[in-house]
């Protein structure tokens, strides 16, 4: 029975048209989540059902367990975002943080998912997982990133543990895309050894028809910028040598790449480094922007 699905779940969301226009026809969350569904987000004109997820105090506290679903309809459009970072607060008793996302897209239908990132305060142990269910013209756009924590208070990659999955299944649960990502403090190293002087990981998944432009944009940015970032000095005598382990070259402050992924390269996944959480956002702004006509209004401006 329905009833008893939704006794299971902490959150639930339907978009659907309804008179020619994506609408949320059923929403259903209960505590410690809160979903806000604004009326229009943009421009009239724009078919789109903007979703911002809310957590009472803030962020997600030791111990709970956030379960949720989304079903975008045929012909649908939805953004699912937040109204802030997502905090995930000290970790008592070495309980474990849980989100677990899981999302329906149907045909000609489009999700995007554009929170802001991940910030885990000291000791905290998180585990993030989003299941994305495809047809084979459904359109997804996911950003998923985590910032090293609290610089205010003087805390860089101090939490325990990080583990955030994305998978997404095509028809017949197919597997299209399998990633995890794992964090956590060890015996022969921490994080922050690791990781270095970078304060942001941050990855971008890019699919389907809608989206093709982005996926364009994208991919030919991130070549020219990193073909410049990352080229060697010429040197007096000739335009192309040999680096010298003599010259110092200075690390850069963002790094990405890009990989295709599906069936003709349909799909394309994004992955950062940076130094700054502001960088991370101001590339996100331009390299999104071609989405205001889809969406209503441009990501994370």
């Amino acid at each position: 029975m329905e009833v008893e699905t939704e006794e299971l779940k902490t959150g639930k969301v339907v978009v659907e048209k309804v008179m020619g226009k994506s609408t949320a026809t059923r929403c259903f969350s209960k505590y410690p989540l809160k979903f806000i569904i604004p009326r229009k987000v943009g421009s009239s004109q724009t078919d789109a059902v903007w979703i911002y997820t809310l957590t009472y105090g803030g962020g997600i506290v030791s111990g709970d367990s956030i379960s949720c679903e989304f079903t975008v309809g045929d012909g649908c459009t939805a953004v699912l975002t937040t109204q802030a970072s997502t905090k995930v607060y000290k970790s008592v008793g070495s309980r474990c943080s849980v989100q677990i996302y899981e999302a329906r897209i149907g045909n000609d239908a489009l999700l995007v998912v554009i929170p802001d990132p991940v910030t885990c305060f000291s000791t905290a142990k998180y585990y993030q997982k989003q299941v994305f269910r495809i047809m084979f013209n459904s359109s997804l756009l996911i950003v998923d990133w985590i910032t090293s924590g609290r610089h205010e208070s003087g805390e860089k990659w101090d939490f325990m543990q990080y583990k955030s999955t994305n998978h997404i299944y095509m028809e017949g649960d197919e597997p299209l895309f399998l990633d995890t990502v794992l964090l956590e403090q060890g015996s022969t190293g921490t994080i922050a050894d690791r990781v270095k002087d970078y304060q942001v990981l941050a990855m971008v998944i890019i699919l389907g028809p809608k989206l093709k432009h982005v996926q364009d944009k994208v991919q030919e940015d991130v070549k020219k910028m990193m073909s410049e970032q990352l080229q060697f000095p010429a040197t007096r005598s000739q335009s192309y040598s040999t680096p010298s382990t003599s010259h110092c070259y200075n690390k850069p402050s963002f790094l990405a790449s890009c990989s295709p992924f599906g069936p003709q390269g349909n799909g394309v996944v994004i992955r950062i480094a940076a130094m700054t959480t502001e960088s991370v956002y101001r590339f996100l702004q331009h390299q999104l922007a071609s989405l205001e006509p889809l969406v209503g209004v441009s990501p994370y401006h």
